[in-house]
């Protein structure tokens, strides 16, 4: 028996609670992942899983048992990786979760700057502005806005990335003014996702705007766009906006208003065997995103 492999039949099947599951995710047959989940089970003279036709649950000899086999296969992936290191040639796939936005941006240059360093390291980025569900789309990293990361997922904090409201030049010119956020509610607002309130602060004061338009999409790009050829009035983070607003092609307004700053998390699973190639790539992340991005000055 490989011992090894059955520990990863094992952690997976532990992990996602599905023999079937576990099979997808490591590309076996359910047979595969049952005997290899069975050979480990008789070598540990003990009973790791309970099996009914409804659910897989650990035993508390599994329970014991995940924690070693983690423990271990983190170990033999520290080896073989710090081995590779020594003749630089780190190697794997990393299963990448970003949003659109950030994946057709900041992230490209960080990805292709990783790739040079590491060249048989392969990215696979799954670009959507919804949460990716990191078991069943078997991803290693996603990268999240949001206030604080789910507690059963460990995540380590990036940068904090400003929103600002942009129109074009040529709006400014044949709209209304725009001097506070209530003027918002008479003008054509994109909104991303759904999202119709914009939030603001201003002399440590909140205040909430109902907007409306007749746009929308799950691509701040998208909008963004549609904000240049002077159709409407767009919420951007910053990341995105800067440069559009280097380009005089968008024009920051109601700067006087800050707009709540968005947190992105990098978070990933407690899959140990799989750590040392994942913490590699966040603490590469971590280095190239030193600075939370605010509102270009122009």
């Amino acid at each position: 028996m490989d011992r090894l492999t059955a520990m990863r039949s094992f952690i997976e099947v532990a992990n996602t609670c599905s023999f079937t599951k576990a099979a997808d995710n490591l590309n076996l047959s359910r047979l595969q992942v049952s005997r290899h989940v069975q050979e480990l089970e008789a070598w540990l003279k003990q009973r790791l899983i309970h099996r009914t036709t409804r659910r897989v649950s650990l035993t508390q000899a599994g329970e014991s048992a995940l924690q070693r086999c983690e423990q271990i296969l983190y170990q033999t992936t520290e080896l073989e990786l710090k081995a590779l290191e020594q003749i630089d040639q780190l190697t794997g796939t990393i299963r990448l979760a970003a949003p659109i936005g950030l994946a057709q941006t900041r992230l490209l240059d960080v990805v292709t700057a990783f790739n040079d360093q590491h060249p048989h390291v392969v990215v696979d980025i799954l670009a959507s502005d919804r949460f990716s569900q990191l078991v069943d789309e078997r991803v290693d990293i996603a990268l999240r806005f949001t206030p604080q990361p789910d507690n059963s997922l460990i995540a380590k904090r990036l940068i904090d990335i400003d929103s600002v409201i942009c129109v074009s030049p040529e709006y400014l010119t044949r709209q209304p003014a725009i001097t506070h956020p209530d003027d918002l509610k008479q003008h054509n607002c994109f909104v991303h996702l759904n999202v119709n309130k914009w939030h603001f602060i201003h002399n440590n004061q909140s205040m909430t705007v109902p907007v409306k338009g007749n746009l929308c999409a799950n691509d701040a790009l998208l909008l963004a766009h549609a904000a240049i050829k002077g159709k409407g009035v767009v919420r951007l983070p910053c990341d995105l906006a800067n440069p559009f607003i280097a380009l005089q092609q968008l024009t920051p307004i109601l700067l006087d208003y800050r707009i709540p700053s968005t947190t992105l998390w990098a978070v990933y699973l407690s899959r140990s065997y799989q750590t040392t190639l994942v913490r590699r790539f966040i603490d590469f992340l971590s280095e190239r995103w030193q600075h939370d991005i605010q509102v270009l000055k122009v």
